[in-house]
């Protein structure tokens, strides 16, 4: 989830944990004594913060659809007025930090998503379009050629390109965090770029 400067409370640190061990091995691998463990408390402690792990499964989830979506629109705020290629830079970097600090994230979403109830998959959608169109808006300001189903195409595929970070290597095996940053960012502008003059 997102990165923070101070400590994490107890919540976020059984979401963290129940991030890591569900990606690990499986929503239905993973026990609530497990998650208990792993912050040391007994698992049945866990039902004081969450009602299960179908609970935790749907805030890790909604949960980070939410903060990517409310990080970009800060991100943008932040550089209104500036050039396109600085808005785009700065929606790269913050979605960058998500790739390479919350990798069990993506590994879940990519195997989890589809045990949530309807309507917490349904609100996980709803906040990812909402996240990719603000990507959109800003791909065809700086390429006013592309058009709309072809800029959000290309999102997507810097999406899948940046989401590749759990597929990479084996977690400590990077070539360091701002070698990979700098090489990942490279390449989505080369992705945008290359739609851009398509």
């Amino acid at each position: 989830m997102a990165t923070r400067t101070d400590a994490p409370t107890r919540r976020e640190q059984i979401l963290r944990e129940a991030a890591r061990l569900f990606a690990e091995r499986g929503f239905h691998g993973v026990g609530v004594d497990e998650i208990g463990a792993a912050v040391g408390i007994s698992g049945p402690g866990l039902y004081r913060h969450f009602p299960g792990k179908d609970a935790m499964l749907a805030e890790l989830l909604v949960g980070i659809s939410g903060q990517l979506l409310t990080g970009a629109k800060q991100r943008l705020k932040e550089v209104d007025g500036a050039a396109p290629e600085v808005v785009l830079d700065s929606l790269i970097e913050g979605h960058i930090d998500f790739a390479l600090d919350d990798r069990p994230l993506i590994t879940l979403h990519d195997r989890e998503l589809d045990r949530l109830r309807d309507s917490d998959r349904k609100l996980v959608r709803q906040l990812q379009r909402q996240y990719v169109e603000l990507w959109v808006g800003v791909v065809r300001a700086l390429y006013p050629d592309l058009s709309e189903p072809a800029a959000r195409s290309a999102v997507h595929s810097v999406f899948g390109l940046l989401n590749s970070t759990p597929h990479l290597a084996r977690s400590g095996s990077l070539p360091g965090r701002a070698t990979t940053a700098a090489l990942l960012h490279r390449m989505a502008r080369g992705a945008f770029a290359a739609a851009g003059s398509a």
